[in-house]
């Protein structure tokens, strides 16, 4: 997807979860960086936990797939 697209389909989906509890799953970290609490898991195992910013502020493992994935692209306060 072009920025602009995955920006247009992230805040319908923003829309449709207000309100809700979602469980998502997902490889595309800016996919999901806008929930209210993300699960990391590595191997099976709950590595982390917490928002984005928490996440990123931590450095650990979503810091470093966040870094790997946007190139430094897209704010880590996305």
């Amino acid at each position: 997807l072009d920025s602009e697209v995955e920006a247009a389909i992230q805040d319908n989906l923003d829309e449709l979860m207000t309100g809700k509890t979602v469980i998502a799953i997902a490889h595309r970290l800016s996919t999901i960086a806008r929930m209210d609490r993300l699960v990391v898991m590595d191997q099976g195992r709950i590595v982390e936990t917490g928002t984005h910013a928490e996440l990123i502020a931590a450095g650990g493992l979503y810091a470093r797939l966040w870094a790997r994935q946007t190139g430094g692209f897209v704010a880590a306060d996305a």
